[in-house]
């Protein structure tokens, strides 16, 4: 009986990840689209943070067993990545950024400010982690 405790709380646990992604998903696609109803500080930082979060969750939920501490350098390590990738510029990559999806996910151009946001985010998601899911391993 044991082993189906054990399968339930990473059941569990895995559902309160994916219940954050979606969470970060929907404030942070709210603070690019509502821009005039927002301040101006959550509009210009919180999509970047809560993106960043976005993966760190993202990477609990797929990784069940991954330590929070691996997932906040993994999910850092993607965000730098693909912050970086911004400042390549050919014409293909140009195009599939002009794209909703494309832009959400590759992003525009490349800013310093971002990869602060990103570790902002990221450490709120481990806080978040650490106090409210009170988890390091199901």
């Amino acid at each position: 009986m044991k082993v189906f405790s054990i399968g339930r709380k990473i059941v569990r646990t895995r559902g309160k990840y994916l219940l954050a992604v979606i969470v970060c998903i929907i404030f942070g696609i709210g603070s690019r689209m509502n821009i005039s109803m927002l301040p101006e500080f959550v509009v210009k930082h919180f999509g970047d943070a809560l993106w960043a979060a976005m993966i760190y969750f993202g990477l609990r939920a797929l990784f069940i067993r991954i330590l929070s501490m691996k997932a906040l350098v993994l999910s850092l390590g993607f965000c730098f990545v693909i912050e970086y990738s911004q400042l390549y510029q050919a014409e293909w990559i140009f195009n599939l950024r002009n794209t909703l999806l494309g832009g959400l996910i590759l992003g525009k151009g490349f800013l310093y400010a971002d990869l602060i946001r990103y570790m902002v985010g990221a450490l709120a998601a481990i806080a978040m982690d650490r106090l409210l899911m009170k988890t390091e391993q199901p």
